[in-house]
């Protein structure tokens, strides 16, 4: 089972790699800023995608700051890129389906132990309004 700090790791190299194909002159700022993480951390990010042959760095000709590069995803990044895409794909669909499931049981719960309980259906949604409030020792 993959841990829970390698799927944090993957889901960002994920979001850095998707982010530099649709805009490859994205300074580490900016990167940092979408994605959620400090600088530091986004540099670290980026030099370990550089190294794995990911990403090639290349200076923004159109930038008057010479200092300003371009990350551009290599062949490999984009191979890369698109196995993430799956993965992250199924880790989620697997999130939705477990937290559809505990909605649903949830749900039930709550009919069984209110019969006040008036359900609503509305696109595959429960929508449960209460007559009377329940209360916290309803439960």
């Amino acid at each position: 089972m993959t841990s829970k700090r390698s799927k944090l790791q993957e889901d960002t190299s994920f979001r850095v790699l998707r982010l530099l194909q649709e805009n490859p002159e994205m300074s580490q700022r900016e990167l940092a800023q979408v994605v959620g993480v400090s600088v530091g951390g986004m540099h670290y990010v980026l030099s370990a995608l550089v190294d794995k042959g990911l990403v090639k760095l290349g200076n923004f000709t159109a930038s008057e700051d010479k200092r300003r590069y371009a990350y551009v995803l290599t062949p490999k990044g984009i191979a890369r890129r698109a196995a993430l895409t799956r993965a992250f794909l199924m880790r989620k669909m697997e999130e939705y389906e477990t937290l559809r499931d505990e909605i649903k049981s949830l749900e039930l719960d709550i009919r069984r132990k209110s019969p006040q309980c008036q359900a609503n259906a509305d696109d595959d949604y429960i929508v449960a309004s209460f007559r009377p409030a329940l209360q916290a020792d309803d439960f």
